[in-house]
C-alpha cells in the first residue's frame, strides 16, 4: 500500500512540491539528494511529492546513481535537444525550459523535440511583456512556470505581480507551476533576509479566485489561522479547479512545507 495514500494526503497537496533539493539555497549534491528523494517517495507524505528536478549538466552524474524513478529536467534555451540526449537512460517526467524573452522560439523548440508522453513547463521572464508570454503558451500543452523567490530582494514578484500572472493564467485556461521562495504556507517576512515570502497556501487560494482584487488580498494575508479555515472551507469542486491551474512548485525542502501544513492543522502526521 502506498504510505502517502494510506495517510489520506488531502487532494489539495497531491504532487505538489517538486524536489528541487538540488537547487539554490539548498545546493544539496547529487549523491545525497537521490537517497533522499528515494525516502520521500518511500514516506507517509509520498503522495505530496513530485519529480527530484535536475538541470542538465548533472545529468550524468544522476545516469550514474541509477534512479529508478521518475525526474524533471530543468534546461535553458537552445539546449533541450542537449539535454534530452544526456537525460538516455532516465525517467524524464517533465521538462523545465527557462524561456528568456523569447517565448514562442521556446514553443516551437519543445514542439520539434519533446517526446510524447512528457510534459513541460515554459518559465516566462518577470517583465512588463508578460501577457505576450502567455499568449504564446495559450492552447499548447505546456504549462507556464514563474519565479516566487530566489537568493536576492529583485527575485521576490510584488503580490500585484504576482496576483496579475495568476489571473493571466486562468483568463487563458492556462495551467502553471511555481518556484523558489515557497518553503513555507503562509506569507511572511524573512527575519534573516527582511524579503517578504510568498506562502504556498496563500497562492492555492489565490489560484481559485477569478477577481484580482480577492487574488491580490489572499495573496498578502499573513494570518495562517485565516488561510486554515478558508482551505478547510474549499468544496472537493474548488479543489479540483485549484489543481488542474496551480500543478506543483519547486521547493529545496520536502519536510517543511509538511511541516507547515501539520502545524497548521492541515495534514495528519504518523
Amino acid at each position: 500500500m502506498d504510505l502517502g495514500e494510506a495517510m489520506n494526503v488531502p487532494e489539495l497537496y497531491r504532487g505538489l512540491f517538486d524536489d528541487a533539493a538540488v537547487f539554490p539555497p539548498g545546493d544539496l549534491p547529487l549523491a545525497e539528494a537521490v537517497p533522499a528523494h528515494r525516502a520521500h517517495r518511500a514516506a507517509w507524505s509520498a503522495a505530496a511529492v513530485g519529480p527530484l528536478l535536475a538541470p542538465v549538466d548533472k545529468l550524468a552524474e544522476l545516469r550514474s546513481l541509477q534512479p529508478e524513478f521518475a525526474i524533471g529536467l530543468v534546461v535553458g534555451p537552445g539546449r533541450l535537444a542537449e539535454a534530452l540526449k544526456a537525460a538516455d537512460g532516465l525517467r524524464v517526467a517533465t521538462v523545465e525550459y527557462a524561456a528568456g524573452e523569447d517565448v514562442r522560439a521556446a514553443v516551437a523548440e519543445l514542439d520539434a523535440l519533446l517526446p510524447a508522453g512528457v510534459g513541460a513547463a515554459v518559465e516566462l521572464p518577470r517583465s512588463e511583456r508578460l501577457e505576450d508570454g502567455l499568449d504564446a503558451l495559450a492552447g499548447t500543452r505546456y504549462r507556464a512556470k514563474y519565479r516566487t523567490g530566489g537568493l536576492g530582494y529583485a527575485a521576490f514578484p510584488s503580490v500585484t505581480e504576482l496576483a496579475a500572472f495568476l489571473l493571466g493564467c486562468a483568463e487563458r485556461a492556462l495551467p502553471y507551476k511555481c518556484t523558489a521562495g515557497l518553503h513555507n504556507a503562509v506569507r511572511h517576512t524573512d527575519l534573516g533576509t527582511g524579503y517578504e515570502h510568498h506562502g504556498f497556501l496563500n497562492l492555492l487560494l489565490a489560484a481559485g479566485s477569478s477577481d484580482r482584487a480577492q487574488a491580490v488580498e489572499l495573496l498578502a494575508e499573513r494570518d495562517g489561522a485565516r488561510l486554515a479555515t478558508a482551505v478547510e472551507s474549499l468544496t472537493e469542486r474548488q479543489v479540483t479547479g485549484i489543481r488542474a491551474s496551480f500543478t506543483s512548485f519547486g521547493t529545496c525542502s520536502i519536510t517543511e512545507p509538511l511541516e507547515d501544513l501539520a502545524r497548521l492543522g492541515l495534514l495528519e502526521t504518523p
